[in-house]
């Protein structure tokens, strides 16, 4: 697999609604790994096609429960809020405060094009939906309540 490049905020594509996916292809399959490989480099928990310059419906999270492939995913329930801080890999070194549903039940294809239901809460429910709007040309910026902040990231210690 690749590690391809990831396209920042201010970069025309991440502004566009990505196209539906009609078949899982072998590009298609090898673009899911990359996103992944992308993803675990850059340290994110998700990463959607327009991130990396592709303008298809594909996102992949893994929040520490596994890895989850979405193809043409839509939010069909969610209940409860969540208020916290919120990063994105196309917005380096900032977060912002953003409140998003608590709950959220997906329906998408997987990366076998089976049509799957989804649901997470917490970390994996604003991860779907951050990721999610993506698709749809959105940043989490659009969302924040009061101004991004620069991120700070606790430094993991390092055994001697």
């Amino acid at each position: 697999m690749a590690i391809r490049k990831i396209r920042y905020e201010g970069d025309p594509i991440l502004n566009k609604r990505a196209k539906e996916v009609k078949e899982v292809t072998p590009r298609i399959k090898t673009l899911i790994g990359d996103m992944f490989d992308t993803m675990y480099e850059a340290n994110g928990c998700g990463l959607a096609g327009p991130q990396v310059g592709i303008l298809k419906r594909i996102c992949v999270i893994d929040v520490g429960e596994g890895q989850k492939v979405f193809i043409n995913p839509e939010i069909i329930e969610t209940s409860g809020e969540q208020t916290g801080d919120e990063g994105c890999l196309s917005v380096p070194g900032k977060v912002g405060t953003v409140t998003r549903p608590n709950y959220v039940k997906a329906r998408a294809y997987n990366e076998n094009m089976e049509l799957v239901e989804i649901e997470g809460t917490e970390l994996f429910a604003r991860a779907m939906c951050h990721e999610f709007e993506h698709l749809d040309g959105h940043l989490y910026t659009e969302r924040v309540e009061g101004e991004l902040r620069d991120a700070v990231y606790e430094e993991e210690d390092e055994e001697e």
